[in-house]
């Protein structure tokens, strides 16, 4: 009896015509992340992009994401399932107040966050993620002044833990994590007083006060997976919840609704589905195409990070 092939298989039978590679970040959709070759954070997607052989590079992620795969990849075809994937902090950060900030401190080191844009990225000297930010800012010589932008969350995270005064912080947010209430994570922890609570350093200083652990996604999961703990109170996307089932099937997992959308949901990750996989993959298309000297020079700050161990 003849069996209609499911999206799914159609997607996979591209990927192998296509010789392509699916990179998916833990906030995607669980049937995407099933499919993907790779599942990870910014950092660790940005490493396997740049380890990739193939001709295609299908990101399902958001936009920011893509483009430094393209950055790493020039002569290779990255796609997106959605091109309006974009990115709060991206949106809060244009180039323009950067470049003149440039203009008027030539002597401050900018760290920007790999959420931001291409064209911010080619103004700045070094990149860093949520997992290395410490690292980054560390890595500077303590005289030189900083600007670290654009999360204000992360930011003050990161001066926080390096002591760092002459820090200027860009005031962007993440619509997700910088809407989490404190007084709702309080409620979680009344509710399940066993529970752990891991954070994303993109979250209000109030809520991060209250956790036991502060990390990067995949930094969360690993220790969710290593704790002996048997509950846990997740500060993040919730789609970090699939992650988190396979490597830990034996624990319980509660997520906080933010203010924004009473979830704990990212509207851009969200996006992607896996319609949109297979016909990205059928036209390639949104496919990301940035000038060389833009690549060429966004690539400088963004190999300084990934030279950091």
């Amino acid at each position: 009896m003849y069996v209609a092939p499911t999206i799914a298989d159609e997607i996979l039978e591209l990927k192998k015509s296509r010789k392509a590679i699916l990179l998916a970040h833990h906030y995607q959709e669980p049937e995407i992340q099933d499919l993907a070759d790779v599942v990870g954070d910014s950092l660790e997607l940005a490493r396997k992009a740049r380890e990739f052989e193939g001709e295609v590079i299908a990101f399902c992620g958001v936009w920011f994401m893509a483009e430094t795969a393209k950055v790493l990849n020039p002569q290779r075809v990255v796609v997106v399932p959605d091109r309006e994937a974009s990115c709060s902090l991206v949106e809060g950060c244009p180039v323009e107040p950067v470049r003149e900030f440039r203009r008027r401190n030539p002597d401050h080191v900018i760290v920007s966050y790999i959420n931001t844009s291409i064209e911010v990225k080619a103004e700045s000297d070094i990149l860093c993620t949520s997992r290395n930010a410490v690292k980054v800012v560390n890595s500077i010589p303590a005289e030189k002044p900083v600007l670290f932008l654009p999360d204000v969350n992360l930011g003050n995270y990161v001066r926080r833990q390096t002591g760092r005064e002459n820090m200027k912080i860009w005031q962007g947010a993440c619509i997700v994590h910088a809407t989490f209430p404190a007084r709702r994570l309080a409620e979680a922890k009344a509710e399940h007083p066993e529970a752990l609570v891991a954070a994303h350093p993109e979250c209000p200083e109030a809520v991060l006060a209250m956790a036991d652990f502060i990390g990067s996604t995949s930094a969360i999961i690993e220790w969710c997976a290593q704790a002996p703990a048997a509950e846990f109170i997740i500060m993040t996307e919730s789609g970090v919840q699939h992650s988190l089932a396979r490597v830990a099937p034996d624990k319980r997992f509660y997520f906080v609704a933010n203010e924004n959308c009473n979830c704990s949901e990212c509207p851009y990750m969200k996006l992607n589905t896996l319609e949109k996989l297979r016909d990205c993959l059928t036209t390639l298309q949104p496919r990301v195409e940035l000038a060389p000297e833009l690549m060429s020079r966004a690539l400088l700050p963004l190999e300084r990070m990934l030279a950091l161990k």
